[in-house]
C-alpha cells in the first residue's frame, strides 16, 4: 500500500517516508492520567484538548502491521481479547454538535502515542460514533458548568466600616476631660506658700550665724545619693490609708515628684483608685483621657516605651502619670485588671507609685502585697492613731516582710494637733513598722496642684526624707 494517503491533519516527520511503511504519527495530546497505549486516550465525557477537523471519507486509516511502524513507534497494543472497546455511558448516541470548536478542559497536557489500533488512531474521524458520543457529553457538561456559575449569586458586599481586621482591636478611644471643670478653677485663688515671710525670715538669719548650712548640705547629698540608687528591676512602692481625708494622694504625690527630681530613668504615678480620686489635681494635670482600666485591655508586653507612654500624661521631670478615672462616679478597677497593668508597666520604669484605695478594699490589699515598699498615711488626730494602729495589728499577722516594709506617716492636717506626736510615734513604731511626721503646710493645706517651690522648708526636707527611706525599704530583701 505504497500510494495510501496520509490522513488528514496528521504531521509527518521531516525525514522521507520509504515506499512500503507507514508515516510515523506524531503523539496526540491527551489528558492527565489517560491510559498510555492502544486504550482511547480520552474517556466517555472528556474532549479532546486539542480538536481536529474531521478526516475526508476516502481517506481510510493506515493498517496496522510491524512493517508499518515508523521509527519511534511503540508496539502495537491491542484491546484485551482483540474486541472494540464499547462506549463508557450505555444509551442512545446524541447526535453531533454543530459546526464549531470543542471546548477544551483545564489541567496540564499530557501526550501519548498513537496506537496502532484501527479505532484508535484518530478518536475524532467522522467514522468513529464513540469518540463523537464522547465530544458530545464533554460539551454538554461544559455549558452546564457554566450556566450554573452564571446563575449563582454575587456574594454581598460588606457593610461599610464592619469589615474585620485582621489585627486585635482594643478600646475605642475615649474624649478628653479636664480635670477641673473651667468655671470651677476660676473660683480658685492664687497658691499660697507653704511658711509665712516671717518663719523664712527667721530661718535665714539662722542659716547664717550657725554652723547649720554645712550640716544641711551634707544631709542633702547624702539623701540624694540613696535616691539615685541603681535599680534592676522596677520598684513598686503603694500607698493607703484606713480612711479618706488622710493625705494619702498628697503623699503619693509628694513621693513622685520627689523620685522624678533626683532620679535619671523614668517615674510612674499609678491612680488605683478610681472613686473619684484626687491625685491627678495634685500633681497639675490639666487633661485626662486613659485610665488604668483602659489601659489594662491595650497594653502589651512588646510595647516600647514610647508606644506605653503614648497612654500616659506627661509630668515634668521625666514623671508620668496614669489615672484612675475620668473624674465620673461609677469607675471600675478589678484586681485582674490592676496586675495586668502592673506587670505590663513595672519594666518601663525605675520607681512606680501607686495611690491605692483606702482600707480593706481588695484592690488596696492587692497592691500592699505586691509592692516592695508600702506607705500607710493616718491624720495627726487621737482617731487616725487609734485606727492606724488597729490596722498595723493586722499586719502583725501577715507575713513579716509586709510591715517590716512599712511606713507610717502622720500628716498635720492643723498647725496645732493636741497631740504628743513623738509619743503617738513611738507607740506605732512597736508594731515593727516605721513611723515619720509630715509637717504643716500651708500651701498643701490649701489643695489643687501641688508646686514644690512654694513648699515650706521643714516640708520638703520631711518628703526628702521620706522618698529616701521608703525607697531603701524597697530596695532590702526582707
Amino acid at each position: 500500500m505504497s500510494g495510501a494517503a496520509v490522513p488528514t491533519g496528521t504531521p509527518v516527520s521531516g525525514a522521507a517516508v520509504p515506499a512500503g511503511a507507514a508515516a510515523p504519527v506524531a503523539p496526540a495530546p491527551r489528558e492527565a492520567g489517560a491510559p498510555a497505549g492502544g486504550a482511547a486516550p480520552h474517556a466517555a465525557g472528556q474532549a479532546h484538548p486539542h480538536p481536529r477537523p474531521a478526516q475526508a471519507a476516502s481517506a481510510p486509516p493506515a493498517a496496522p502491521g510491524p512493517d508499518r511502524q515508523g521509527p519511534h513507534a511503540p508496539p502495537p497494543q491491542a484491546p484485551a481479547g482483540g474486541q472494540q472497546v464499547p462506549p463508557a455511558a450505555p444509551g442512545p448516541v446524541p447526535p453531533a454538535p454543530a459546526a464549531g470548536p470543542v471546548p477544551q478542559q483545564p489541567g496540564p497536557r499530557a501526550y501519548a502515542p498513537i496506537a496502532a489500533d484501527p479505532h484508535a488512531a484518530n478518536p475524532h474521524a467522522a467514522a468513529d460514533p464513540p469518540a463523537q458520543a464522547a465530544s458530545a457529553r464533554a460539551a454538554e457538561a461544559a455549558r452546564a458548568r457554566q450556566a450554573a456559575v452564571s446563575a449563582a449569586p454575587a456574594p454581598a458586599p460588606a457593610a461599610q466600616g464592619t469589615a474585620p481586621s485582621p489585627y486585635p482591636q482594643g478600646p475605642a478611644t475615649p474624649d478628653s476631660r479636664p480635670v477641673v471643670d473651667k468655671d470651677l478653677a476660676a473660683a480658685g485663688r492664687k497658691p499660697r506658700r507653704g511658711e509665712p515671710f516671717a518663719a523664712r525670715a527667721v530661718r535665714a538669719v539662722r542659716r547664717t550665724v550657725s554652723s547649720s548650712a554645712a550640716r544641711e548640705v551634707a544631709e542633702t547629698t547624702r539623701t540624694a545619693e540613696t535616691l539615685q540608687q541603681p535599680v534592676t528591676t522596677g520598684r513598686q512602692i503603694a500607698v493607703t490609708s484606713i480612711r479618706g481625708g488622710a493625705g494619702k494622694s498628697t503623699v503619693a504625690a509628694l513621693l513622685g515628684l520627689t523620685y522624678a527630681h533626683y532620679r535619671q530613668d523614668p517615674v510612674l504615678l499609678v491612680e488605683a483608685d478610681p472613686a473619684l480620686g484626687s491625685l491627678p489635681l495634685r500633681l497639675g494635670a490639666e487633661s485626662l483621657r486613659w485610665t488604668t482600666g483602659d489601659v489594662a485591655g491595650i497594653v502589651e508586653p512588646q510595647m516600647s516605651l514610647l508606644d506605653v507612654t503614648g497612654y500616659l500624661v506627661q509630668l515634668p521631670d521625666n514623671a508620668w502619670l496614669l489615672p484612675g478615672s475620668q473624674g465620673r462616679i461609677g469607675a471600675m478597677l478589678d484586681t485582674r485588671a490592676y496586675e495586668r497593668v502592673m506587670v505590663a508597666l513595672r519594666r518601663y520604669f525605675g520607681v512606680t507609685v501607686v495611690d491605692c484605695e483606702t482600707l480593706p478594699a481588695e484592690v488596696a490589699r492587692v497592691a500592699l502585697s505586691a509592692a516592695q515598699a508600702r506607705v500607710l498615711t493616718a491624720p495627726a488626730t487621737l482617731e487616725g492613731i487609734a485606727s492606724t494602729h488597729a490596722v498595723l495589728q493586722w499586719m502583725q499577722g501577715l507575713p513579716r516582710h509586709i510591715i517590716a516594709g512599712t511606713v507610717v506617716v502622720l500628716t498635720r492636717l492643723v498647725p496645732h494637733t493636741g497631740l504628743d506626736l513623738g509619743e503617738a510615734a513611738r507607740k506605732l513604731a512597736a508594731t515593727g513598722a516605721s513611723v515619720q511626721v509630715l509637717p504643716y503646710d500651708r500651701h498643701l493645706a490649701a489643695g489643687g496642684p501641688i508646686r514644690t517651690e512654694l513648699l515650706a522648708h521643714p516640708t520638703r526636707q520631711a518628703a526628702t526624707r521620706l522618698a529616701a527611706d521608703v525607697f531603701q525599704l524597697s530596695q532590702k530583701r526582707h
